[in-house]
């Protein structure tokens, strides 16, 4: 069965800028979705801020294994409601990518409940992402490390809490370092972090890059999807043995 994903993006840059546009000219996700979908296994549609319901509904996200999620201008245009039902999903098994200027999302905050801030500069500056975990899944394919000729600085302090495993980090020329991506846990989805992606600079152009985010994609899919619960269980497995009737009852004075 193919790993369904849901490419969503904010879709604002690339219709206002004309730098953006020349590089994307249909929308990052619409290049991430076109080299998901050229890859065995994986099916990719895709969802933006302007959609109904920024194209997230309750039927999307029920048919999505993984969602990506590249934000940066419009974060708190995302409505609250829609932040609920995708960290529902999450947390029942649900894939979660997020993407360079989505550190500062509403989803991405809510799920590691950090401020995610950073230092930044762009000055089309050299970057080395170095390879941790050579032996990830993230990373097949992928060798000692993946260069960028021109990029947006991210360095630390990066306020995430710490990463069930450091996969990536970054040097720039300009001398800062960032844990540029990161693999956390939560309920039962995973999540993923990758930095790369300046919407000015071709980084989804890059073919390391994208071997990444195919790698992540197929990583991130759920192992178990299951819906949260906390039920009362008032038959026991095993006989309980008889106890004084008052013992344990908020509320009663003993005397």
């Amino acid at each position: 069965m193919s790993v369904q994903v849901t490419v969503w993006n904010e879709f604002r840059h690339e219709k206002k800028n004309e730098a953006v546009k020349k590089l994307y000219p249909e929308g990052i996700h619409k290049i991430i979705a076109d080299h998901l979908n050229k890859q065995e296994g994986i099916e990719a549609r895709l969802a933006a801020l302007d959609d109904p319901e920024h194209g997230l509904t309750e039927e999307v996200l029920a048919n999505t294994d993984v969602l990506f999620w590249w934000g940066h201008a419009a974060h708190g245009e995302v409505q609250d409601e829609i932040v609920d039902r995708v960290q529902k999903r999450v947390l029942e098994g649900m894939g979660l990518i997020v993407l360079h200027s989505g550190h500062f999302s509403k989803i991405f905050k809510r799920m590691l409940g950090t401020n995610c801030s950073l230092k930044w500069r762009e000055a089309a500056e050299k970057e080395r992402l170095w390879n941790l975990e050579p032996g990830h899944p993230i990373t097949e394919g992928i060798g000692e490390y993946i260069e960028l000729a021109n990029t947006e600085m991210y360095g630390e302090r990066f306020d995430i809490p710490t990463p069930d495993k450091l996969i990536f980090v970054s040097w720039f020329e300009g001398g800062e370092v960032f844990r540029s991506g990161c693999v956390w846990e939560r309920g039962h989805g995973r999540i993923f972090y990758f930095r790369p992606g300046h919407e000015t600079y071709p980084i989804y152009h890059n073919a390391e890059v994208m071997q990444v985010l195919t790698n992540a994609a197929r990583w991130a899919a759920p192992r178990i999807t299951m819906a949260d619960k906390c039920p009362n269980v008032p038959e026991p497995l095993e006989p309980i043995s008889e106890k004084d009737v008052d013992f344990g009852k908020a509320g009663i004075v003993q005397g």
